[in-house]
């Protein structure tokens, strides 16, 4: 985690150039600064992750790791949901992809930042895919995790569905009957309505996977669901977590919230009574040391 803070550190403010604070600045970038922002955010991301990841291809990470990997996105030319995968059921489309497009396909959240131009490294034709944010239709991938681990896990296998958390925050807003007239000023030119279909996405796919898990286990087949940390982040938090916020003041306040989730995390695990303590010290114990120098990405 240090090695991904100081990369965000190092790279957010490019990544982001312009943050979207309100009506005026919102104007100000339609108006002014047009596809420059967008443009320089991609170029920046790009950089950074083949900085980190290199050439790495989706198969590399299933092949000498074991992990599979189901990563949301949209297809702009169909506009419908497109999942790079490779799991033991899976075909071989998206073994050769690698992981820095992927990576730009799946966080290519429309008004932030630009869609994502790729090659198909499984076609001759030369033409680049584009691609949007998979935020747009599953911002809470839980269900896309659960029906593949439904299908590669044996007959009865026992199923557990992690969810970590990136800061469930207080939602909703208080409205007069005279303020539901909104026009796009008031939507910051749409930049508003993205947090609100995220918001609204990760509740009901939240609880759509709880009442399956239930339903599932009933049937005799046991699969349990965890999101943590559970809790909604302070309202201090909250001028902090736009998208595109990238100042220092906004990092090192995610980086207090992450220490504290951390110690509640650890005192939940250190809790023999309490089952999702349990679940979570299992999985942390199952996982492979980390090298005291950190990753060797080369060697993934």
């Amino acid at each position: 985690m240090d090695e991904v803070v100081e990369l965000y550190r190092e790279n957010g403010r490019h990544i982001f150039p312009h943050r979207i604070k309100g009506v005026l600045s919102a104007l100000y970038r339609a108006l002014l600064l047009g596809d420059t922002v967008v443009r320089a955010g991609d170029g920046a991301l790009r950089e950074a992750l083949v900085g980190v990841l290199g050439e790495l291809r989706v198969i590399d990470v299933y092949e000498r790791r074991g992990i599979s990997l189901s990563v949301p996105t949209v297809a702009m030319k169909t506009h419908r949901s497109w999942v790079f995968k490779k799991t033991p059921k899976s075909g071989p489309r998206d073994d050769l992809y690698p992981l820095v497009d992927v990576c730009m396909a799946s966080s290519a959240a429309p008004i932030y930042r630009s869609l994502a131009a790729i090659d198909d490294p499984m076609a001759k034709h030369g033409l680049k895919q584009i691609f949007a944010d998979g935020g747009l239709r599953a911002n809470n991938p839980i269900l896309v995790g659960m029906i593949d681990a439904l299908a590669v896990a044996p007959p009865g296998q026992p199923i557990e569905v992690f969810s970590l958390g990136t800061c469930s925050r207080p939602e909703g807003e208080h409205l007069t009957e005279r303020e539901v007239h909104r026009s796009m000023l008031k939507w910051k030119l749409g930049a508003d309505v993205a947090p609100l279909s995220i918001t609204a996405q990760e509740f009901a796919f939240d609880n759509m996977a709880r009442f399956l898990a239930g339903i599932l286990t009933q049937a005799g087949r046991p699969v349990r669901t965890l999101r943590f940390p559970k809790k909604d982040v302070p309202a201090e938090m909250m001028p902090f977590l736009a998208l595109d916020d990238a100042r220092k003041a906004a990092v090192d306040r995610l980086i207090q919230q992450a220490n504290s989730d951390a110690d509640v995390t650890k005192s939940s695990c250190d809790d023999l009574n309490n089952a999702d303590g349990r679940m979570v010290k299992a999985l942390m114990m199952d996982l492979p040391a980390m090298p005291a120098t950190g990753v060797d990405w080369s060697a993934l």
